[in-house]
């Protein structure tokens, strides 16, 4: 049900006689829910707690989690606007037994981190609707300011639509456009144009946020900049994100999308960083520079992250893929990229003849194996989209996906595709059931004073990205890919290749602290955690910290 403005919020009290699971039944939901009831009459949003909107608050993309139950939120709250989250931190803050709260956007998450256990998840979609569906009132764009206000609630796909009815766009974008600005906000916000543009955190001018006290701040570089600099890539600990201001840019119409086949990830990797290199022949020619793993047995699924109109390869195509794999001794990369053109864009369509002649001559893909697709803007933005609706019709969509992603430093990404991608990813059949991504970024394009954890400084200007998200489709194939992802690790640690994880996931915080920030970010993370948050409202099933705080200085 859609939240109308005006509501009043209503709050159902659970009986003895409940048939609901036990966890929501617990003496800690009733105190939950009576803590919530005192906001009955000053707010206009709406508060669930059957089972139906706690069990799906429970849930995310990776459906992975030990125990549904165990992650059930109390209750569901469905916010109006801005205020009814800030009054409900409120309570929380001020309550002897402070309860956890969690935003969650789309439940992307993989490993349960936008959960609540025993406490609120606020439904963020709920800020944007009006009656029964979506509103665009909480998206306005400054054409004169070359600047979109989006709340953290609105989807990436509806930012874009929204800049390009005014020829404008935002410069950095995930991969998929169906994700929350708040959500990719929290992590990074990562793909092919990070190398140029940096993150999506990079390119944000100013942000609305309601901390773990309760605090609306309005913050940016220039004001409260400890707040902004702690929220972008902050997981969610610090505050909610509930409106963020993108710098956009003059949209092309057209990108000149290119797919290029290589033997080995020597050639690969090499030609990637000629791309994304400051000089050179092909430096800076394009706009989107990604990569790929591809093996003979990963058909639909491992395939449908990134989907053109009609597809790259004929069936003749195939044949000569195939038979260049085998060669390869079953493994293969692709070298993925895109040059924008057309609209507002200063290049043209003769630049982009004139630049792919040059490149196709310079880069040392396996010659005969370079195919070229021209699509829309809209159409390469939303690639993966297209994949997406293909698996929901093939019923391939709603299944655990235990991803792993992964930062690893330039000088062993060759170690690591060699023991990975062709030693733990083959050693069993169906590890490579999904798309499994490698591309270089540039660290310039990222800034240190923010929450999100790359590579520490190691005087190497690149570092690369590995992306190996993977669906479980059949019986048993969920564990089997937990414990390749565990053995990757193992790898890495036995073979010395620092390597910091992208959306990660710990189940302690001393694991946290050790093996994802390093002492002096830990110091800093946990620092701010104290001045924003300093119940340990926000964001617990993350498993980072837990009520009360520990005074680790």
């Amino acid at each position: 049900m859609a939240a109308e403005l005006g509501f009043v919020l209503v709050c159902v009290v659970l009986k003895t006689t409940t048939t609901l699971p036990p966890t929501l039944a617990s003496p800690t939901t009733y105190v939950v829910v009576d803590q919530i009831r005192e906001l009955e009459g000053t707010t206009a949003g709406r508060i669930r707690t059957d089972a139906d909107a706690t069990a799906l608050a429970s849930t995310d993309f990776g459906t992975n989690a030990s125990s549904v139950d165990a992650a059930r939120p109390a209750a569901v709250f469905y916010p109006s606007s801005a205020a009814d989250i800030v009054a409900l931190l409120r309570a929380s803050s001020a309550s002897a037994s402070p309860f956890p709260v969690s935003a969650r956007g789309c439940g992307h998450s993989t490993g349960g981190q936008a959960t609540a256990p025993g406490g609120v998840v606020i439904d963020m979609a709920s800020l944007g609707r009006r009656g029964d569906g979506p509103s665009d009132a909480r998206l306005a764009v400054s054409v004169r300011g070359r600047y979109i206000d989006a709340g953290g609630e609105q989807l990436w796909v509806d930012v874009l639509h929204a800049a390009l009815a005014h020829g404008l766009t935002p410069r950095s974008w995930t991969d998929y456009l169906h994700l929350t600005v708040g959500g990719t906000l929290s992590n990074a916000g990562i793909s092919g144009q990070a190398f140029r543009h940096g993150p999506q955190i990079s390119n944000v001018l100013e942000l609305d946020v309601v901390t773990g006290t309760g605090e609306m701040v309005t913050c940016s570089k220039e004001k409260h900049a400890d707040l902004f600099d702690a929220v972008l890539g902050g997981l969610g600990q610090f505050g909610i994100i509930t409106r963020a201001r993108i710098p956009l840019v003059p949209s092309p119409a057209r990108a000149r999308w290119v797919r290029l086949l290589y033997a080995d990830a020597a050639a690969l990797t090499g030609d990637q960083e000629r791309l994304i290199a400051a000089r050179g022949a092909v430096a800076g020619f394009m706009d989107y520079v990604e990569g790929s793993v591809l093996t003979d047995s990963q058909g639909l699924i491992g395939s449908w992250r990134s989907q053109p109109p009609s597809s790259f390869f004929s069936e003749g195509d195939a044949a000569r893929v195939a038979a260049l794999a085998k060669e390869a001794g079953g493994v293969l990369y692709c070298l993925e990229g895109a040059v924008y053109y057309g609209g507002g864009a200063d290049t043209t369509a003769a630049d982009v003849d004139k630049g792919l002649e040059v490149m196709l001559r310079e880069l040392r893909y396996a010659r005969g194996f370079a195919f070229v697709q021209d699509v829309s803007y809209v159409e390469f933005l939303e690639r993966v989209r297209a994949g997406e609706l293909k698996l929901r019709a093939a019923g391939l969509w709603d299944v655990p996906h235990p991803w792993l992603n992964l930062f690893l430093p330039r000088s062993r990404i060759l170690d690591f595709a060699a023991g990975v991608f062709h030693g733990v990813m083959l050693r069993r059949s169906g590890a490579m059931m999904g798309p499994v991504l490698v591309y270089p970024m540039n660290r310039r394009g990222w800034d240190g004073g923010m929450s999100a954890v790359f590579p520490e400084d190691d005087g190497e200007e690149v570092f690369y990205t590995v992306g190996i998200l993977r669906s479980a489709v059949a019986a048993g194939d969920l564990g089997r890919m937990e414990a390749q992802n565990a053995e990757v690790a193992r790898f890495c640690e036995d073979a010395g290749i620092p390597c910091t994880q992208y959306l990660p996931s710990y189940a302690t915080q001393a694991e946290w602290a050790a093996r994802h920030f390093g002492p002096g970010r830990w110091d800093r993370f946990a620092r701010r955690k104290r001045k924003y948050d300093p119940n340990a409202i926000l964001s617990r099933g993350q498993r980072i910290f837990s009520y009360p705080l520990a005074d680790r200085r």
